[in-house]
């Protein structure tokens, strides 16, 4: 094996790649970044098993073949060198690398020893814009369950809906979030599936991470096969297995009709649960919502034997009842992060049933939050 590319090129390939890799003591080979050079191409490899990511690197092929090293060191290394050509070539079990006045010798593993990527049949697909995929993933991933006994909370839910729509939840049975997506193209009609939450982080970091090949701008294609989901772009690839198992029917959750609506200012509200949040009971995180009626205010309120007491009222159009819930600061704040825009929605039945938070400018985002009970 043997090939020159720009150090560039190459530092981009590893960036894609090797964040996936780490130590196994059952299987030591996953902690290396798998080298292909083939028909005229540069392809960088890594799985932890779950996952697998692949990317093309642009240079010149002399000597087809494959290697692997370990990735951190290599990934190391070639953010070190200079902005120069960079060779590479495999002599006796090591990867000799030469650029300008640097040169070294990394000791490898062979190719052989690697574990096979699963290929995913290339019918079944979507497409969406990058930013669009990235701002949606960011506002529902964080609410997905580290508990492992319900694995399917673990993952976001993908609802495919008649070609147009993609519907992706996720919760915690505490909070829950769901975003609505238009596809730009799709043949997916009606299909739903769990996709691991990593995953979905993964491809987050690689579409914040690399302007050049999966930005800002473009297209990502989504391609579903059996038990296995491919996200795809330009020279990158990700491949997940999916997670088994029925997503709860979610819906149920979300209320339908309100006894009160409040909007105001989303600063203001963060602002104001911030510094309640300083006077919240330990381990409990509780605030009050009082939602008093045509007072024109929220008032946003917590006490704490150990630290005492924090009153803040906000201006608010409140309409409906006389309301009052309380909840965990962290998950609202959560929330209110994610919704985008100015104003926030917040919707209320009574005390002891949801609190549903959406913006005032779009319906595609919303965000439930379950109250403390009394």
């Amino acid at each position: 094996m043997k090939f020159s590319c720009l150090q560039e090129n190459l530092k981009h390939g590893l960036f894609v790649v090797s964040h996936l890799t780490g130590k196994n003591q059952n299987l030591p080979i996953l902690g290396n970044v798998l080298i292909e050079v083939s028909q005229g191409e540069i392809k960088l490899v890594s799985t932890n098993l779950e996952i697998g990511v692949s990317c093309f690197v642009r240079g010149k092929v002399e000597i087809e073949g494959s290697f692997t090293v370990d990735a951190k060191i290599l990934s190391d290394y070639i953010n070190l060198l200079p902005n120069q050509k960079v060779d590479v070539e495999m002599v006796n079990n090591s990867l000799v690398i030469n650029c300008g006045s640097y040169n070294t010798k990394i000791k490898g593993q062979s190719s052989e020893d690697y574990p096979l990527i699963p290929t995913v049949e290339k019918s079944n697909f979507c497409k969406i814009s990058i930013p669009e995929l990235k701002k949606a993933f960011n506002q529902v991933v964080f609410a997905v369950s580290t508990n492992e006994t319900r694995a399917e909370l673990t993952g976001v839910f993908f609802n495919f809906i008649n070609n147009k729509e993609l519907v992706i939840v996720a919760t915690d049975s505490y909070r829950l979030a769901e975003r609505k997506i238009t596809l730009i193209e799709s043949n997916i009609e009606s299909s739903s599936l769990i996709v691991p939450a990593k995953t979905v982080q993964e491809v987050v970091r690689i579409m914040a991470g690399t302007k050049d090949d999966v930005g800002e701008i473009g297209e990502v294609e989504i391609y579903v096969f059996e038990n296995q989901i491919l996200f795809t772009h330009g020279s990158t690839e990700v491949i997940s297995r999916l997670i088994e198992g029925q997503y709860p029917d979610y819906r149920q959750i979300i209320p339908n009709n309100h006894k009160t609506v409040a909007i105001t200012d989303i600063s203001q509200m963060v602002r104001a649960v911030k510094s309640s949040a300083l006077f919240a009971k330990t381990g409990i995180n509780d605030i009050n919502l009082d939602f008093p009626k045509n007072n024109g205010k929220i008032v946003v309120s917590s006490a704490s034997g150990q630290t005492g007491e924090n009153i803040v009222e906000i201006i608010a159009d409140v309409e409906g009842e006389d309301n009052f819930v309380v909840v965990n600061y962290r998950y609202l704040l959560d929330g209110l992060g994610n919704i985008g825009g100015e104003k926030v929605k917040i919707c209320l039945v009574d005390g002891n049933t949801p609190c549903l938070v959406k913006s005032t400018e779009s319906d595609d985002y919303l965000y439930v939050v379950m109250p403390i009970k009394q």
